[in-house]
């Protein structure tokens, strides 16, 4: 307390409590509260260890506090952390193709081969080929004597389908073919023939092949400007 509030209060105190001033000044003197250096020290010591000891952490030394030591921490905590996230990738991915077996343990996981079926407007193209891609046997509606506009049509692409899977059938292909997935591209008319061969008397030994059906058919998003639309009439 300063000298202006002490001798306000002893003002308005009565005369029996002036006794008790002295007494008052020293106790504003006092602190409040002791609190030592030791004491404080020993207290951030203790909370150190508890949380070393909640976090299993190593009490820091002389070398570990240098700045080198925790880059080469960060360094080698970044790899392992790393390297377990691969090992775990690589267990999770055992573990799927183990259960995989298990399901189904007498199926057949050689790579398949691909027939590609591109049904343009136009025309229709089929092309056998091996699982890396290399090209085994390609045909068009235009090899099997259809010309110009007569190219286009279910007629042309069912006739090309039947052509095409009796070719397969001659040359041994089936020997060398485990798995086949057809690729459609394209919504012509060829797709429609192709399907009906596929599922008919023609296709009887190929079908059972048939693993995978996809659809790789281009879809624009933006990009060039478009062909103008032909207009008859």
């Amino acid at each position: 307390m300063n000298s202006f509030s002490m001798n306000a209060l002893a003002k308005s105190l009565p005369a029996v409590c002036r006794q008790c001033q002295p007494r008052i000044a020293s106790l504003g003197v006092i602190r409040p509260f002791s609190s030592s250096s030791k004491d404080a020290s020993s207290l951030k010591e203790k909370t150190r260890t508890i949380e070393n000891q909640i976090l299993d952490r190593q009490p820091e030394s002389a070398e570990n506090s240098s700045p080198l030591s925790a880059i080469s921490k960060m360094m080698t905590g970044n790899r392992s952390s790393a390297s377990s996230r691969v090992s775990a990738d690589y267990a999770r991915l055992a573990e799927s193709l183990e259960a995989d077996m298990i399901k189904n343990p007498y199926a057949d996981r050689a790579p398949p081969h691909h027939l590609h079926v591109f049904a343009h407007k136009h025309n229709t193209i089929l092309t056998l080929t091996r699982p890396n891609g290399n090209p085994i046997l390609s045909m068009g509606t235009g090899q099997i004597g259809f010309r110009k506009g007569g190219r286009a049509g279910f007629d042309p692409a069912y006739q090309l389908s039947s052509h095409v899977l009796s070719q397969i059938q001659e040359r041994g292909l089936l020997m060398d073919i485990k798995r086949l997935e057809i690729v459609f591209r394209g919504f012509g008319k060829g797709r429609d023939g192709f399907t009906k061969v596929l599922l008919g008397n023609e296709g009887r030994n190929i079908r059972g092949l048939v693993s995978r059906v996809t659809d790789s058919t281009r879809v624009k998003f933006g990009g060039t400007r478009s062909r103008k639309v032909r207009r008859l009439g």
